[in-house]
């Protein structure tokens, strides 16, 4: 059997786990609110109509914040559409995903929602079809404590103050489907114009510039130069934006995208780091990676109940997800986890039924999706600081990046708990792997699990909502060596301690 070494040790360190890592998305897109988060009537909903079989999950699935409304949903969006009485609410066309937007559910509900989720919001604002003064009047909304126009307005509404401190400078402003679709000088001068505009009100905010919609666009590295060069001093974030999926059926591949997050990173800090060396600025640009997750673009199930008209929340690209999928996110995962030195939020997009974790159906039940596991055990388990890992491992090959490692890990490190979390990427072969803990004194496996099934397909739906369950996995250790075999395609987390 090929074998994999790792050796880990507490004094080689990234960076502390940012809990901001586990965050997740919102839009009002397809089913996302409308019978996904939202559903009054259904036997689960509480009285702001929130479905508690899915607020019951989003805390087992351990999210840390959650961005809100959009997505290209908000370069159209009018926030005050979504405040006070809901009889008084319009009715909207929404442009981006040709339907119609109710405005039942909007800024009121959400941040009642995220109290009772226990999540962070992250605030998106539309840099679309607005501008600076629309910004201005949703912070006031949002965060004065009162005494002006639209924070009595608030309080009008019943509600305190929100305190939303992560805010998102619109959204994939580079890409020509966006509505208020910019160049990369009009987007960085409007963004930082609203930022600085913004900080007269709460210099304390934590802002996001829009990068590139994804890395294959063809202004990518070129955008987000020139959007930093007008926006570094304003900003703490630029976004990250990225799906993976497996139509062509190059599986090899598909399980290696991690390799192109890892560069995708890479190039985005070699970018920024260089636009503050032109700046002569000591500051550090961290990333914002507010959407990724695995999207089957050429087969989302999806129906087209609107016809050529306009519905509301049909459905759109709900992916069911397979064992392999959830192997990817949880390889997905130890990136982010690895680059945690300048990744400080990451949102897996998105919470329910589009291309989501949690599945619903209206007036029935809530199930999780393989890839909820991997994301679920990692939250749950990674804290402290996130370790270096040394890694020889046996090579498997890919069309798209070459010879790639194998197995990929990441560790964590906190006060005598270790977690370490691999991936066998080999379509194929299983692969043992060997852990050396001695330097981090562990000398009790606590928790072993594995994502894995003899069928790479297996999927869970409403009918076997249970098919794929991580499970117990044999882990030893003896000597300080841990050591723990990977089945191929499969993702494994341990848990360890010090007696």
């Amino acid at each position: 059997m090929p074998a994999a070494n790792l050796t880990i040790d507490p004094a080689f360190t990234i960076a502390p786990v940012n809990r901001r890592t586990f965050g997740t998305f919102v839009e009002h897109m397809g089913r996302c609110v409308y019978t996904g988060i939202y559903e009054p009537g259904h036997a689960t909903a509480d009285e702001d109509g929130f479905r508690n079989d899915v607020l019951e999950l989003t805390r087992e699935l351990g999210v840390s914040v959650v961005r809100y409304p959009g997505g290209n949903f908000v370069s159209g969006y009018r926030w005050e559409d979504g405040v006070g009485p809901r009889s008084e609410r319009p009715r909207r066309l929404d442009l981006a995903w040709h339907s119609v937007e109710t405005n039942e559910f909007g800024l009121d509900e959400f941040s009642r929602w995220c109290a009772k989720a226990g999540v962070e919001p992250m605030m998106a604002l539309n840099l679309g079809t607005r501008g600076v003064q629309e910004a201005l009047d949703l912070l006031e909304y949002t965060n004065h404590p009162g005494g002006t126009a639209l924070s009595d307005l608030r309080e009008q509404h019943g509600a305190a103050p929100y305190g939303i401190k992560l805010w998102c400078l619109g959204n994939e402003l580079d890409g020509p489907w966006q509505v208020g679709h910019k160049t990369p000088t009009e987007y960085g001068r409007l963004a930082a114009e609203t930022a600085r505009a913004m900080r007269m009100i709460d210099k304390d905010l934590q802002l996001v510039a829009c990068g590139s919609s994804s890395s294959a666009m063809p202004l990518f590295g070129a955008w987000e130069r020139e959007v930093l060069r007008e926006t570094y001093d304003f900003v703490e974030y630029i976004s990250c934006h990225v799906y993976y999926g497996n139509d062509d059926g190059d599986t090899a591949s598909f399980l290696g995208s991690a390799v192109n997050m890892d560069r995708f990173v890479d190039a985005v800090v070699a970018t920024a780091d260089h636009v503050g060396a032109e700046l002569k600025s000591s500051k550090k640009i961290g990333i914002s990676f507010d959407e990724w997750n695995v999207w089957y673009k050429d087969r989302s199930r999806r129906t087209d109940e609107d016809g050529d008209g306009w519905a509301v929340a049909p459905r759109r690209i709900e992916d069911e997800y397979n064992v392999t999928d959830a192997v990817v996110v949880g390889n997905l995962l130890i990136s982010l986890l690895r680059h945690s030195d300048r990744v400080g939020v990451a949102c897996l997009a998105q919470l329910a039924n589009v291309i989501a974790p949690i599945m619903t159906e209206r007036g029935g039940p809530a199930w999780r999706q393989p890839t909820f596991h991997p994301f679920a055990i990692t939250s749950r388990l990674a804290s402290g600081q996130v370790l270096r890992v040394e890694t020889e491992s046996p090579l498997t090959t890919t069309a798209k990046y070459g010879d790639i490692p194998a197995v990929d890990a990441v560790a964590t490190y906190d006060e005598g708990r270790v977690a370490v979390f691999a991936v066998n990427r080999s379509t194929e072969a299983p692969v043992e792997i060997t852990v050396d803990v001695s330097r981090a004194g562990a000398t009790r496996i606590d928790e072993a699990w594995i994502v894995h099934d003899e069928d790479g397909l297996a999927t869970n739906s409403a009918e076997h909502p249970d098919r794929v369950t991580p499970r117990p996995v044999e882990a030893r250790l003896q000597d300080g060596k841990l050591t723990v075999t990977l089945p191929a395609i499969s993702w494994t987390a341990v848990s360890l301690s010090t007696d």
